[in-house]
């Protein structure tokens, strides 16, 4: 069955953060106690990253936090930032709550039980037979991967209406406590964001005609510990092994080769990959791995100077992007995370009217 995409929105939350001001709070709070910061401080520079945006103002990173008070802020901006996020996709669509019937939700950065969707459903208006679909733990890949999700669901059942939201709250993760390489790397790269999408069997009435074909992923062995989460009583530590842009040159295009196969696809025939900035030396990495033109992943970049990485819902701002700037033909969206794995799904844009 044919998936039809109707609406890619994102959301980002009040506190904007520039990355000369990350820069000097990190060097005024984390300076002190890594011995090798100074030697690290090109990568604020060199990360590609202007400025992202928060949940919490620049003032709360400066005292100590623990789990409780960590996940009891994500629970407050993750559901607002679901919220709003989902009213966009919902208008793009010209769909109403209440005509939703699943939801697949994607976050890794905190714990919600009951989930986001299920805090959100009264003041959105959705169903009470509405089906809901949590997602923890894909990190990176979890806005592909979630893609894919959907597009199953959507599939096995085309007149449904599925909504997919996918948050992430990264920046609450800062540790001061830890004094590993991966904490500097990610106050340099995170940001916080959420993005949604609205998929039905139905072609949409208006617009161009967006079509998704079935995902595939995968997951190479021995590698759990590139990328992930270390959970402790402060929080959650970033794991980020410093091998990940050599990984993605050696690996992705054998990866994406053997994806394109599964789905009768040659990369001869891929119009524009769409990729998940993990930053900036990532995207070069992804450039060379897969012999396409330097500086070709230009939206990846804009959407990595503006916001930072957010994890999972990243890939889908640059999606809403390449639509946006006119891009036609077969795509692919593709991004990495925690197993180490990689997520695919196929996105056929049709061309504009003459």
């Amino acid at each position: 069955m044919t998936v039809f995409l109707h609406s890619v929105a994102t959301a980002l939350p009040p506190h904007e953060l520039p990355q000369d001001l990350v820069q000097r709070r990190a060097q005024r709070i984390l300076g002190p106690k890594y011995p090798q910061f100074e030697r690290l401080l090109s990568s604020f520079v060199n990360s590609g990253v202007e400025k992202r945006h928060s949940v919490v103002p620049i003032e709360w990173f400066e005292a100590e936090h623990g789990w409780h008070e960590r996940n009891s802020i994500f629970l407050e901006g993750a559901t607002q930032l679901f919220e709003e996020a989902a009213c966009a996709a919902l208008t793009q669509a010209g769909w109403q709550a209440h005509e939703v019937d699943c939801i697949v939700t994607v976050s890794s950065t905190g714990i919600a039980t009951p989930t986001l969707e299920a805090r959100a459903k009264a003041r959105m208006g959705f169903r009470d037979d509405v089906r809901r679909v949590p997602v923890f733990g894909l990190g990176c890949a979890g806005g592909v991967g979630g893609l894919s999700l959907a597009q199953s669901l959507c599939a096995a059942q085309p007149e449904q209406k599925i909504l997919l939201v996918v948050v992430e709250a990264c920046t609450l993760s800062f540790r001061s406590d830890r004094l590993q390489k991966a904490d500097i790397i990610a106050t340099v790269l995170f940001g916080d964001g959420a993005a949604a999408v609205c998929l039905s069997g139905q072609r949409p009435a208006a617009g161009r005609c967006v079509t998704l074909a079935p995902g595939t992923q995968m997951t190479w062995p021995d590698t759990l510990g590139i990328m992930g989460w270390d959970v402790d009583d402060t929080g959650l530590g970033v794991v980020f092994d410093r091998s990940i842009p050599d990984f993605v040159h050696k690996n992705l295009a054998a990866a994406v080769t053997d994806a394109l196969g599964r789905s009768g696809l040659t990369q001869a025939q891929i119009a524009r990959f769409v990729c998940h900035p993990g930053g900036a030396k990532v995207v070069s990495a992804i450039e060379s791995a897969l012999a396409l033109a330097p500086d070709s992943l230009q939206a990846e970049r804009e959407v990595l100077r503006v916001a930072g990485n957010m994890s999972a819902p990243t890939v889908l701002f640059v999606l809403k992007q390449v639509l946006e700037d006119g891009a036609c033909g077969q795509m692919m969206a593709t991004a990495l995370g925690p197993g180490f794995s990689a997520a695919f799904q196929p996105i056929h844009v049709e061309a504009e009217a003459a």
